[in-house]
């Protein structure tokens, strides 16, 4: 009895220190709020990610009037921001569209837009036409991850994945670190588009956009990332920080500058 209380009490602290490993994750104290650590500082683009979810019987009138109307933003020279992408979820939510917007100049730019758009009778009456064939809408304002590139228009055709992470509150420094190391492996066939990560909306939310030629491909890129050196344990310490994950396969529309 004496021998395995000694036995008990010496494995315990090794037992506790085992527990903690798993639960508990240091990060190096910061004074400085994450965005102003992990955005790109040479830049002042804020992003907006829109997500509509559409009437399955309007799905081609609400493409049509999208492919109308946006482009007339995006060209206007008199309005500081710019279409990234539009697409159709493929996998994923059904009758769903999702767009991209870059706002040149930040939060000034986003709200010179608006105050533009209001007086814009034709937007105004897209906006009226546009919410009679939605079901839903939710949008998020976002920011570049400093070690991402930075989206720019792409000849297609390809397929994209916009991969959606809700991170556990206070994971965002711990995740910016561990993916400025990982982006390394996933560069070698330009697959990398864009990677945000939010600042209104949903909070702790990240999004990594891919490109892929077609859904073979896409497999073939991410099973040839575990046989690269580092991958799996990268993987290993970013997958504790979340709390759920969501995959879209989306379809560019004609008018999409990633196509």
């Amino acid at each position: 009895l004496i021998c395995r209380g000694l036995v008990s009490s010496a494995s315990r602290p090794r037992e506790d220190s085992w527990l903690k490993s798993l639960f508990v994750r240091k990060v190096d104290p910061r004074k400085d709020a994450h965005s102003n650590l992990l955005a790109k500082r040479e830049t002042s683009s804020l992003y907006k990610l829109q997500i509509h979810n559409v009437k399955p019987e309007c799905l081609d009138a609400y493409n049509k009037l999208c492919q109308e109307v946006l482009p007339k933003i995006h060209e206007e020279k008199h309005y500081p921001c710019a279409l990234v992408g539009t697409w159709n979820t493929w996998y994923g939510e059904q009758d769903q569209a999702v767009h991209l917007w870059r706002y040149e100049g930040g939060y000034p730019a986003l709200n010179e837009v608006m105050n533009k758009l209001r007086q814009n009778k034709e937007f105004t009456e897209f906006r009226k036409e546009r919410g009679n064939m939605l079901l839903s809408r939710k949008n998020q304002l976002l920011l570049e991850f400093s070690f991402w590139n930075e989206p720019v228009p792409r000849e297609g055709p390809n397929i994209y994945e916009l991969r959606s992470y809700q991170l556990r509150p206070g994971t965002m420094i711990e995740w910016g670190n561990y993916w400025a190391r990982a982006i390394r492996f996933r560069q070698d066939n330009n697959e990398a588009v864009g990677g945000f990560f939010s600042q209104i909306g949903q909070l702790y939310m990240v999004h990594h956009l891919w490109a892929y030629k077609d859904l073979q491909t896409r497999e073939d890129i991410r099973n040839a990332a575990w046989h690269k050196p580092g991958w799996d344990e990268l993987v290993y310490y970013t997958v504790p920080l979340i709390q759920e994950m969501e995959s879209r396969i989306m379809i560019p529309l004609k008018i999409s500058p990633l196509q």
